[in-house]
């Protein structure tokens, strides 16, 4: 091929530049054509604009500004260019500065700059500059209003969009087809679908962008049987669809709930050759991972073509959702080895793995790559990194990333919160809420679920009952998870009648309300009421849960009803075909035990498809104290202690008592050497009232409230007032080796006696008192507040680590089988 050469003509024009140009121009009189000699263009200055617009084609912006400072003639098109170059290269403060300066902008300019500002998401300022253009009685064309509009997304910018609306029609560009689509979208981005599908039927022309804007503006707000009859009637319109139809018809498929259908689109897509289209496998995808078709899910990512990281995203999350998360690591190393952006990784849903694991090693990893990616800077990475720290127990660092969030949204305040209490972290988890309301973020379900649970472990009713009221104002209380919480937290707090009164208003109830009903009986000992409700909830068309039969199987074992608790035992399987998790047979074991017949707790042991765990010998060996069994005592005894995951100083503690129990002091030391070698102390003993909105906590014998010398002349004055009722203490519930007069002298000052005594001095005559042990109450206190609660003429409820008892006029509602 023969080299180009420039005409004789363009040569004479490139004569009459000047010798030395600034920058060499660079044959770019072949650029030059007929057009800038018919408009009286001058010359240099269309050269140095042909240079200028190739610089900022090739994206050289400086050496184009270089240029451009150095034009002796600049016209608007100069300015224009480069406004234009430093919008898109995202410099808004720069093209703002240039744009500023002209003092002729043409429609061209004003459209440029109002396009910066719609892509960079700052709505409300480009609807300034649009208002700014109509004041310098600038009129927009149809690039103006479509630049303008395809920047709206937010509902915040309502109001303006309805009065470009208004200009749209005043200008009579409402015919414009661009610009009907571009409302269409807007309207439906700015959540008016009312004024999207008037805008929409009153098109005078339309094609499959106007389809596709107002198909997904229905699936995106629900309206799942709009969006597809609008499909179907864009298919006998004409109008083939695009990857954006179907993604939108796979959204609404998604809420539809109708695996059958979205079937009917997967066979669709193959037949029309889109199911190869990433963007579209990637809805098909998500709609399989959301309807739970695993299988599906991996067969069609397996054979998409093509994969991006969304797909790899969608995959890995279906996984963990299934909880198979080796899988899902496994998936995720591979992601990291192709070349997809890094910061789109899926870090969220890897740190729920590590934070359910409380794999702290597997979750610092990913937030080292995600500070590595910059990822760490997104929301929901934040809102995840607090939640796996949180729930690793890395309180400090969690608080850091937590302080440290640009957007503190409900999500990483309920995820904080919701830790603190998890981990028993009560009143650090209450200090946060308050934190939480003063900061003026809105509470949602989960943060009352995770506030009502520290109120309940409390029994600080008086706060359950300010969270009742902010629940009620929320608009939270028809709820029936929120309804069911509350009767929850009411139950756990001995307010069993706030609790029953509740469930009865309950203007809707399901089986977690049902199960919080029968798990609250269960809770006060109440195996009649348990039962009743269980009965009534079968009768009311529920069908009872393994959590139903827990909280059954859990009365019948406090209260004694062997042959009650081994008939729902059998029921479970024979009538409602569930299969016993280990903690029902845990509660059978307990059952059989707690009344003594000890070889068919070992059968059932024998039995049962588990190898029995720290939880079953331990309640064992419990029983085993009470009926003063040594042997098999020695045989959980021996069970427990070969556990390599004991932690707990509970099965130590009750074979230390059952030697001490048999006087054989020196197994005691064996059993307490045997504790120091493996690091294990015994958890101290303290209860804790509420008075006044205040919590007091006391331990045994404790000389630090301010108070103790008026409690201890209430329990001397209280003894005196026992004996004469008949009351004996039961020193064999003190199994320290010291003279009967000691052991006397400590039963008084046992920590529930100390919070009963401080009540009766610190609430009014009359009034319930509600105190919380830590521990198992001994059978001594359980005797000694019997005759209390008949002296002062007062019910007296005691939550410890087993169960309620509510004692009046003498008598504990467990009937003394505890």
């Amino acid at each position: 091929m023969k080299p180009h050469r420039p005409t004789i003509a363009l040569k004479n024009l490139a004569s009459l530049a000047p010798s030395k140009p600034p920058i060499s121009l660079q044959n770019v009189e072949t650029f030059v054509d007929a057009r800038s000699i018919k408009t009286g263009f001058d010359r240099n200055t269309c050269r140095s604009n042909f240079l200028v617009d190739s610089l900022l084609r090739k994206g050289n912006l400086s050496e184009a500004h270089q240029v451009f400072d150095k034009m002796a003639n600049r016209n608007t098109v100069s300015t224009n260019m480069l406004i234009s170059g430093y919008v898109k290269s995202g410099d808004l403060l720069r093209a703002r500065h240039m744009f500023d300066a002209m003092l002729d902008r043409t429609e061209v300019t004003w459209t440029i700059m109002i396009g910066g500002y719609s892509q960079k998401n700052q709505f409300h300022e480009a609807f300034r500059l649009f208002a700014e253009m109509r004041r310098h009685d600038t009129e927009p064309d149809h690039v103006t209003f479509a630049t303008l509009l395809s920047g709206c997304n937010e509902a915040e910018v309502d109001r303006e969009l309805i009065q470009v609306h208004a200009c749209v029609l005043k200008l009579g560009y409402n015919s414009s087809l661009i610009i009907c689509n571009s409302l269409v979208d807007s309207y439906c981005k700015t959540n008016h679908l009312d004024l999207a599908c008037r805008v929409f039927m009153d098109m005078p022309e339309r094609d499959s962008v106007s389809f596709n804007a107002l198909i997904n503006g229905f699936a995106k707000d629900g309206l799942t049987e709009d969006a597809i009859t609008l499909f179907l009637e864009m298919q006998n319109s004409g109008f083939k669809p695009s990857d954006f139809t179907f993604a939108g018809v796979l959204t609404a498929a998604v809420r539809l709930n109708d695996l059958f259908f979205g079937q009917q689109i997967h066979g669709f897509l193959v037949k029309t050759g889109y199911v190869w289209n990433v963007f579209v496998g990637n809805a098909l995808l998500d709609f399989y991972s959301k309807h739970d078709c695993l299988v599906e899910a991996r067969k069609l990512f397996d054979e998409m073509p093509d994969l991006d990281g969304i797909s790899y995203n969608i995959i890995i999350t279906c996984y963990a959702w299934f909880g198979q998360h080796e899988e899902a690591i496994r998936i995720f190393r591979e992601l990291q080895f192709t070349r997809f952006n890094r910061r789109q990784f899926p870090f969220a849903t890897m740190l729920s793995i590590a934070a359910n694991a409380l794999d702290l090693q597997m979750g610092q990893k990913i937030h080292s790559l995600a500070i590595l990616t910059t990822a760490d800077s997104e929301l929901v990475v934040g809102n995840s990194l607090v939640d796996m720290y949180a729930k690793c127990g890395r309180f400090e660092e969690a608080e850091k990333i937590f302080r440290t969030l640009a957007n503190r949204s409900t999500v990483p305040w309920t995820a904080i919160i919701s830790s603190y209490v998890q981990r028993g972290f009560h009143e650090e988890g209450l200090n946060l809420f308050n934190e939480m309301h003063r900061a003026g973020v809105r509470a949602d379900q989960a943060t009352f679920a995770s506030i009502l649970k520290a109120s309940a472990n409390l029994a600080s009713v008086s706060l359950g009952r300010q969270i009742h009221s902010v629940v009620i104002r929320s608009g939270f209380m028809s709820n029936v998870f929120s309804g069911s919480t509350l009767l929850h937290m009411y139950a756990k707090c001995g307010s069993i009648k706030d609790a029953i009164h509740l469930f009865q208003d309950m203007p809707e109830r399901n089986i977690v309300s049902w199960n919080a009903l029968i798990s609250a009986h269960a809770q006060n000992g109440d195996a009649k009421a348990t039962l009743d409700s269980f009965e009534k909830m079968v009768q009311s068309g529920f069908q009872p849960d393994s959590v139903s039969f827990l909280s059954v199987l859990s009365a019948c074992s406090h209260c004694g009803l062997v042959q009650e608790g081994l008939r729902y035992f059998r029921t479970m399987t024979e009538t409602h075909n569930i299969v016993p998790k280990k903690e029902h047979y845990a509660s059978m074991v307990d059952m059989l035990c707690r009344s003594g017949q000890f070889n068919e707790a070992e059968q059932m042991m024998a039995e049962m498809p588990f190898e029995p765990d720290q939880i079953i010998w331990s309640s064992v060996l419990n029983s085993c104290r009470i009926h003063k069994n040594q042997e098999l005592a020695r045989k959980a005894a021996d069970q427990l202690f070969k556990m390599d995951v004991l932690r707990d100083a509970a099965a130590y503690v009750s074979m230390s008592n059952i030697y001490a129990a048999a006087g054989q002091w020196d197994n005691v030391g064996k059993v307490k050497k045997a504790m120091r070698e493996r690091g294990i102390r015994k958890v101290p003993a303290y209860s804790w009232v509420e008075v006044r909105h205040k919590l007091h906590v006391f331990s045994a014998n404790d000389m630090l409230h301010p108070q103790m010398e008026e409690i201890r002349k209430k329990i001397d004055m209280l003894s005196e007032q026992m004996e004469r009722e008949g009351y004996k203490p039961d020193t064999s519930c003190d199994l320290h080796d010291v003279d009967e007069k000691t052991k006397v002298e400590s039963l008084k000052y046992h920590s529930e006696r100390l919070a009963i005594a401080f009540a009766l001095i610190s609430t009014p005559e009359e009034s319930p008192i509600l105190v919380i042990k830590n521990l198992r109450a001994c059978t001594d206190c359980h005797a000694a507040i019997k005759v209390i609660s008949k002296i002062v003429r007062r019910e007296i409820t005691v939550r410890d680590s087993g169960r309620f008892h509510h004692f009046k006029d003498g008598i504990c509602s467990c009937g003394d089988y505890w």
